[in-house]
């Protein structure tokens, strides 16, 4: 009798070790396409004035600033640079919720890293491990 318990666990096991393997393959694979769709994410900006256009990559990373020739007309400056700061500033968060955007597509739900990507508290991405291990600690 025990001998048959066992088998009937040993299959639940296989079977439960082969949907999360399934699963781990399936994320795998969405990894690579996304590690591709980062590196060729562009996001572009431009200030209200149109005399400032800014491009910045996934990670926020200044990739281009293209300035109108109608900007030396002001002779300003501080006010260029400011322009100039804002249209970045601007790009980068468009850039930082399309990168959200794309890994959430890609991420199970209730990802850790999907929370990391919103809120920057470095705890989300153990929360599931914490959870698992009993040690889930609510923070506000």
């Amino acid at each position: 009798m025990s001998e048959h318990v066992d088998r009937h666990a040993n299959r639940e096991l296989r079977a439960r070790f082969d949907d999360v393997y399934g699963q781990y393959q399936q994320l795998r694979s969405g990894l690579d396409n996304l590690q591709t769709r980062l590196a060729e994410l562009r996001v572009t900006r431009r200030s209200a004035d149109g005399q400032v256009t800014a491009t910045v990559g996934a990670r926020g990373e200044l990739v281009q600033v293209e300035l109108a020739s109608t900007v030396y007309r002001e002779r300003d400056a501080g006010a260029l640079g400011r322009k100039i700061t804002e249209t970045v500033h601007a790009a980068a968060t468009a850039a930082a919720d399309a990168t959200r955007d794309l890994v959430a597509e890609s991420m199970p739900a209730g990802s850790g890293s999907v929370e990391f990507l919103r809120t920057g508290n470095y705890a989300a991405l153990l929360g599931r491990a914490d959870a698992v291990l009993g040690r889930r600690e609510v923070k506000e």
